[in-house]
């Protein structure tokens, strides 16, 4: 294959969240490019499992623990890996641990935990991949946000579209800031059978049926061949021209007007 069939290998990503589901299936997308992979996670064991499956598809890839919620450590993983393969091309904001359920029963610790792990970990992350974007002279940033910030009952997602919402927000003013330096910043909204899902879908049939039918295409997105390969086409150069976008990738179910 010629480098024009495969415009993105050589190149090295920094995947957040990468030991399962969406962060998974982005990396196995990239990988299936070419593209290096620092796979970034909490779970040693998960990371190692994801980085024998890119190995697999013959590119490099490496283990990074860390706990996004510390922001401290992050220039640290950041620098570790750029050095490891040398560049950094593409950054992906995907990890997010925060708390869900009626505003009243949040107590403060348990609604800023999705501040901490979303926009305060991807905004450590993104200033630390700067320097290392733009001298690629065609980086790329891509934040997990979610189509709950626009939920017509955001019952119970609160916390979650709150702290989203700032991520979308944040995506939108690095997109304009960091043109001029060649780094494009965009946000996907992605639904996708992560293994959560698959669990709640399998135990709650009834209800299931009933979310799958709210999604005009009648499936949940696959977490390689539906957002993993979206994230390929946003970073790569058909998209050049497109940056400070929210991409639903839903199949239709949400509205963003």
């Amino acid at each position: 294959m010629t480098t024009q069939d495969r415009p993105l290998a050589g190149r090295a990503a920094l995947i957040t969240g990468a030991g399962q589901g969406v962060g998974q299936g982005i990396a196995l997308a990239l990988a299936s490019e070419g593209v290096s992979v620092g796979v970034v996670g909490r779970t040693a064991a998960k990371l190692e499992e994801t980085c024998a499956l890119l190995r697999e598809r013959g590119v490099e890839a490496e283990t990074f623990a860390c706990d996004v919620a510390d922001t401290a450590a992050v220039p640290g993983v950041v620098e570790a890996v750029a050095e490891r393969f040398g560049r950094l091309d593409i950054l992906v904001n995907n990890a997010y641990a925060g708390s869900y359920g009626r505003l009243l029963e949040l107590d403060d610790d348990a609604f800023q935990r999705g501040f901490r792990t979303g926009p305060f970990a991807a905004f450590a992350f993104m200033k630390a991949a700067h320097p290392h974007l733009r001298a690629t002279g065609d980086g790329s940033i891509v934040n997990l946000v979610t189509s709950a910030m626009v939920r017509w009952d955001p019952t119970t997602y609160g916390a979650y579209a709150a702290a989203k919402q700032g991520l979308r927000s944040l995506t939108r003013t690095a997109a304009v800031e960091w043109a001029p330096d060649g780094i494009r910043v965009n946000s996907i909204a992605p639904h996708a059978l992560s293994p959560g899902l698959r669990w709640w879908t399998e135990h709650h049939p009834e209800e299931a049926e009933e979310f799958v039918a709210t999604i005009p295409m009648r499936r949940i997105g696959d977490c390689e061949g539906d957002i993993g390969r979206a994230v390929v086409a946003l970073v790569g150069p058909d998209l050049r021209y497109l940056t400070g976008a929210t991409v639903p990738l839903d199949g239709g179910q949400a509205f963003f007007g």
